[in-house]
């Protein structure tokens, strides 16, 4: 009797994890502006190659359908084609027998609906619709639209204060940017393909460190129009838009509620993460535009806003979103009960809580949930907890402010839905009861949480902590005229208020909580559209050029990634909690671009995206 050898695993197993460890890269670099017909071919097709070969719909219906895709990419088949492609695509979804013809089926259906626009255009106008055209990832989804290959190259030449100002002509906040942004231009970053994206955020923070951006001269102002522009709210908006409008020779007022400029910068974000001194180098760089006259603890109600609409030629309405929303719990009433908006803001103005000997409870998975939870760290809290009613992974919160709270020794109570606030004798907040949750069907994006059949969780908590979104105080505004729906205000897409003249709307009030480089970018626009608007179309120059490329570095190498100072040091004090980028990070960092402003999609633009 022989021995039998039991047959190891496929060699081919493992070299094809390795090949599909770099077509996962390869789907994540997507370039911005791609056919999405080319996309879905390409989804489809490796439907088609995970075949098993078993079942008739998938085996043969796949290739079929990529066939038929592949003629409609090359602008080849007429609008009869895509009726049968939709029957085709049905049947594959409806009759397969696994998940790799389903879904295959499934994707190519709604791509057809969602893409029609595309589709037709291919078989209608033989061409891609308008706007299909690949795109520099990085300045496409800054919604600022930095130049960053430009600023990259210049910190690579050890021009730390040239790349303050390649920035500032598209964001004139590049502290706040190198500090707080979530870097989405990172997201299709091209070094993907290559090993990881760049670590953007990280080169700007080496530019503001070593240049800081209060010794970084802004450009010269156009001469004078004579014209006035009113900005009221002093946040990233509103002070983006008159930094902009001031260069372009336009007088800008800016009307701000606080003590303080910065809006949710200044009074949303805990100093460890943005130091107060460092949004002030920003804000007296902004100001040394000169022409902008700035009047704090100006409250604008209806009255004002009537006169300020009259006696300036143009306002910005860029109020944000500075009210915290509430739950609407038994017990909210309690003493210790407060929402997110309301601690973060008075630590805005240096009133800084004391939490000692407390427990606290922060209801809300976000950045913001997150900010409080590690404030109350600082504030000397005994214990911390979050309580959310999904998944750490369904989180909005970034992985990173996630990981940062945790090691500071935040306990994230997941599944947990909050009930009521129990009270003790004296009216004060003494626990949080929840009901635990099970996650179930995804619904609008993300998994929904389901009461469980379970008991009641009590959390004890003197301090409950509610961050579960903001609003914007609009009433004032909405008796001037101003149309709001659901509190956000209604402008089109120019940015100007529905049913007015000179009044233009943007940031947070207008889209609803964002980020800080959303309402920046809001800030660039609505300059832009105000100097149409006016009856101008001003150019700026920022004094300097990007360097020339070099050739493109193609070894893979790690990214050099931002390091903080200890948990167990940076918990107990609100000092800025990131270590600074060496030089030898910073060029070695640098050196990963592969320059696409220059190769590839940027060549075939004849350079740089411009923008409006």
């Amino acid at each position: 009797m022989g021995f039998t050898s039991i047959a190891p695993k496929s060699a081919y197993d493992e070299r094809i994890a390795a090949t599909v460890e770099h077509f996962l890269r390869r789907v994540e670099a997507v370039p911005p502006g791609t056919c999405p017909i080319a996309v879905q071919l390409s989804m489809l097709e490796a439907g088609g190659a995970q075949t098993c070969g078993k079942c008739v719909p998938c085996r043969d219906g796949i290739p079929k359908l990529a066939e038929a895709m592949r003629a409609v990419l090359r602008c080849e088949a007429d609008e009869s084609a895509l009726e049968e492609m939709r029957e085709l695509a049905a049947l594959i979804r409806d009759t397969s027998d696994c998940a790799i013809g389903y879904e295959a089926g499934r994707l190519a259906c709604e791509g057809l609906a969602t893409f029609a626009e595309e589709y037709e255009s291919h078989v209608t106008k033989r061409q891609c619709a308008e706007g299909t055209m690949q795109t520099v990832p990085c300045e496409t989804n800054c919604p600022a639209h930095v130049n960053v290959p430009g600023y990259i190259s210049l910190v690579a030449a050890g021009d730390c204060a040239g790349a303050v100002a390649m920035v500032r002509k598209d964001n004139p906040w590049p502290t706040a940017c190198a500090l707080i942004c979530e870097h989405p231009c990172e997201a299709r970053c091209r070094r993907m393909l290559i090993d990881a994206p760049l670590n953007i955020r990280g080169i700007k923070k080496y530019a503001v460190d070593n240049a800081p951006a209060g010794t970084v001269p802004v450009p010269k102002r156009l001469p004078d129009t004579g014209r006035t522009i009113a900005v009221i709210g002093g946040g990233p908006s509103g002070m983006t838009c008159a930094y902009f409008a001031a260069l372009m020779g336009h007088s800008v007022t800016v009307f701000e509620g606080h003590k303080k400029l910065g809006g949710m910068m200044r009074y949303g974000i805990p100093a460890y993460r943005f130091p107060r001194e460092r949004i002030d180098e920003d804000i007296r760089a902004i100001l040394s535009v000169g022409n902008i006259e700035v009047e704090l603890e100006h409250k604008v109600d209806a009255t004002e806003m009537a006169r300020i609409t009259k006696e300036f030629d143009a306002v910005y309405l860029a109020i944000g979103a500075q009210g915290g929303k509430m739950l609407d719990l038994e017990g909210s009433d309690a003493e210790g009960v407060m929402s997110a908006v309301q601690l973060l803001g008075m630590i805005g103005d240096d009133e800084y809580p004391d939490f000692t000997g407390k427990k606290v409870v922060v209801i809300g998975g976000g950045n913001v949930a997150m900010d409080c939870a590690r404030t109350s760290v600082r504030a000397g809290a005994d214990e911390v907890t979050v309580a959310y009613r999904r998944r750490i992974e369904d989180m909005t919160a970034l992985p990173e402010e996630i990981e940062g709270a945790m090691a500071e020794g935040v306990e994230m109570m997941t599944l947990m839905a909050p009930v009521r606030i129990e009270k003790d004798a004296d009216g004060k907040a003494a626990a949080l009861i929840c009901q635990p949750q099970y996650i179930s069907a995804v619904k609008r994006g993300r998994p929904a949480p389901v009461a469980a059949s379970k008991p009641e969780a009590r959390l004890e908590a003197d301090i409950v902590l509610i961050a579960v979104g903001q609003d914007i105080i609009s009433d004032p505004f909405e008796e001037f005229g101003i149309t709001a729906e659901r509190a956000h205000f209604v402008a089109d897409e120019h940015l100007r208020a529905a049913g007015f003249e000179n009044l233009f709307v943007g940031g947070d009030c207008l889209t609803g909580p964002k980020t800080a480089i959303m309402a920046i970018g809001a800030g660039k626009v609505a300059a832009r559209n105000i100097d149409e608007y006016l009856g101008f179309h001003h150019t700026l120059d920022p004094g300097v050029e990007a360097r020339p490329p070099k050739e493109n570095l193609r070894e893979p190498y790690g990214r050099v990634n931002v390091t903080m100072r200890p948990a167990r040091e940076r918990s107990k004090d609100f000092d800025y909690i990131e270590l600074p980028v060496s030089e030898e990070e910073a060029v070695q960092e640098c050196s990963r671009c592969l320059r696409c402003d220059v190769y590839g999609c940027g060549a075939a633009e004849g350079g740089r995206m411009q923008y409006v």
